[in-house]
């Protein structure tokens, strides 16, 4: 447990902080898995967006991001 005024304030900072990235990182990777085990357009497409918005709200970096949708792309064209 931390003493320091300024640790406690980011004992609690970092857990807001990971309770609001909780729901859009489980929701773009249930939307990712889901596009794994069942490769089509409309599913790549709904992981595409929660892929997105998870780069805008700083939980993924955009290189992870980017190589998430390569592979995500590729996997739905192989199937086609």
């Amino acid at each position: 447990m931390p003493n320091i005024k300024s640790a406690k304030k980011r004992v609690k900072v970092n857990q807001t902080k990971h309770d609001s990235n909780l729901g859009p990182k489980g929701s773009m990777k249930t939307a990712v898995k889901k596009t794994r085990k069942e490769a089509n357009q409309e599913n790549l497409n709904l992981a595409n967006k929660r892929i997105d918005k998870a780069v805008n709200k700083g939980i993924i970096t955009k290189n992870k991001a980017a190589r998430l949708k390569s592979n995500l792309s590729k996997k739905v064209n192989e199937t086609k």
